[in-house]
């Protein structure tokens, strides 16, 4: 789907604030209310937009400590692969997980209390799952930038 220049105006207001309603979005845009109710519901037909959410300040909920983790996998078999990714799925302090390029095979980005629940997470869940070769972490000092906007 191509986007025109309203439409990317429309998904850059609804990624700052989504709860906008269609009156305070029209008046941004210049349409009338139908008009921007008929967009966003395209946009969600499209799968422009696939959810809304809500984000949740991680020093407030005892997450603030922040790690990356690298993982090596002992082979690159495709059973061994799906188990890991069918795993790693299901632990709740992994946030983000990437099938990367180079050195390591995934990058995940895991939020957990402090140093010691980190630990705890290591050896009580992530180094469980079979295939693991080897890992690599890094802590973050400061979060320089964090953003959910994604630019269309």
């Amino acid at each position: 789907m191509i986007l025109d220049t309203i439409d990317k105006h429309l998904v850059r207001e609804l990624q700052i604030d989504c709860k906008q309603t269609n009156k305070a979005l029209s008046a941004k845009l210049n349409l009338s209310v139908t008009a921007v109710y008929e967009r966003v519901k395209k946009l969600e037909s499209q799968g422009i937009i696939s959810r809304y959410v809500a984000v949740v300040n991680k020093n407030e909920v005892e997450k603030s400590f922040v790690a990356f983790c690298h993982i090596k996998l002992v082979k690159h078999s495709q059973d061994y692969v799906f188990q890991f990714e069918k795993e790693v799925a299901n632990l709740n302090e992994v946030m983000e997980c990437y099938h990367i390029s180079g050195d390591y095979d995934y990058l995940l980005k895991v939020l957990v209390k402090d140093m010691v629940a980190f630990r705890e997470f290591m050896v009580n869940k992530l180094t469980t799952i079979n295939h693991i070769g080897s890992t690599h972490s890094m802590f973050v000092i400061n979060e320089v930038k964090h953003s959910t906007i994604v630019t269309v």
